[in-house]
């Protein structure tokens, strides 16, 4: 059985750069350094604040789940959404996208789907007598990945290494996606007949799964209200910059996460390892260490309490689990490990 200490070395180094411009701990690059000076704690939660408060001019009475896509971005991850068609899903993406900003492309997942759709292609150009590199909808800085399980697992892992590498390989060159890059995908849950199943390697890619759900009537009627002249995502105007994001996201990256903090993360995870058929892996674990390190900046605070952990865990983990056929689900055993692993 794995225990604690075999997980790695769980935020050693979080936020610091080796020699070859990388991020230790799992490999990430973080792109474009962060320039200007350092962002405070306090000066984060005023700008996730200012983006929650815009996105919800057009994402009604759905606060909890914009502030769960802001943690997301700060915490340099990506999310799923999983919920029925017409909850608002694409208009969250998009308003995200244009409250930071930031470029922002969309593509349908669809049966016939190519990854080099995603990724980009080489083509011929005979003018030139050479290649030409057409950029695929990837290289932006928000990627809405429409109902991404309707593709075949061939197309969807055209996701993969950009995804962890923030990259995009294609015949032998590398190129590096824009700074912040995030993937926003949503899964349909309804017709289960005409999807596919995402794989496992991508669903553990992704920091967080969160529904939006359905707004009560009095939300609807908003809704209705607000969209009878028009789609209010049109008007939304950016209220911070790519620059914001990246300085926000250095501090997030410095926020302080003591060895008893780290350690606590992966006691939660070997209690899922435990417990499941699969559990949490370490890249799970780093991924709520970051969500906690921003949900702590949401809150103005330079430093990572359990109850950042707590509140984190039941989105970063609960997708990644898989119980033995008719067992738990993965909500239940992220349940029982924060009811049952203590704080030390």
């Amino acid at each position: 059985m794995t225990d604690p200490a075999e997980s790695g070395p769980l935020g050693a180094g979080l936020g610091e750069r080796n020699g070859d411009g990388e991020v230790d701990g799992d490999g990430e690059k973080n792109g474009t350094a962060a320039e200007g000076p350092a962002m405070e704690p306090a000066a984060v939660a005023e700008l996730a604040d200012r983006v929650a408060d815009n996105v919800e001019e057009v994402i009604v009475g759905k606060r909890e789940a914009v502030e769960h896509v802001v943690v997301t971005l700060l915490a340099r991850g990506h999310l799923l959404v999983e919920d029925v068609p017409g909850v608002g899903k694409t208009t969250l993406a998009k308003a995200v996208a244009r409250s930071i900003d930031g470029s922002f492309k969309r593509v349908q997942f669809t049966p016939d789907l190519l990854p080099s759709d995603v990724t980009g292609v080489n083509v011929f150009d005979q003018s030139t007598d050479e290649f030409e590199f057409q950029p695929g909808p990837v290289f932006a800085n928000v990627v809405l990945g429409d109902e991404i399980n309707r593709a075949p697992p061939k197309t969807q892992s055209a996701l993969l290494e950009a995804m962890e590498e923030r990259q995009v390989t294609t015949d032998g060159e590398t190129r590096e996606l824009p700074d912040p890059f995030c993937v926003i995908a949503t899964q349909n849950d309804v017709e289960p007949g005409q999807t596919y199943d995402l794989p496992v390697a991508e669903v553990d890619r992704f920091t967080k799964k969160i529904r939006l759900g359905y707004p009560d009537t009095d939300e609807e009627a908003e809704i209705i209200g607000r969209m009878a002249a028009g789609h209010p995502v049109e008007a939304v105007e950016p209220v911070a910059t790519i620059e914001d994001v990246r300085r926000a996201r250095a501090a997030v990256g410095a926020i302080e996460a003591t060895e008893e903090l780290r350690e606590y993360v992966a006691r939660l995870a070997v209690h899922t390892r435990r417990h499941a058929h699969l559990g949490v892996s370490p890249r799970g674990s780093l991924a709520l260490l970051r969500a906690a390190q921003a949900r702590a900046a949401l809150d103005g605070r330079g430093y990572v309490i359990p109850d950042d952990v707590q509140a984190e865990a039941p989105t970063v983990f609960a997708h990644r689990i898989r119980s033995e056929s008719g067992g738990a689900d993965g909500a239940e055993i992220v349940a029982d490990a924060l009811e049952r692993v203590p704080v030390e």
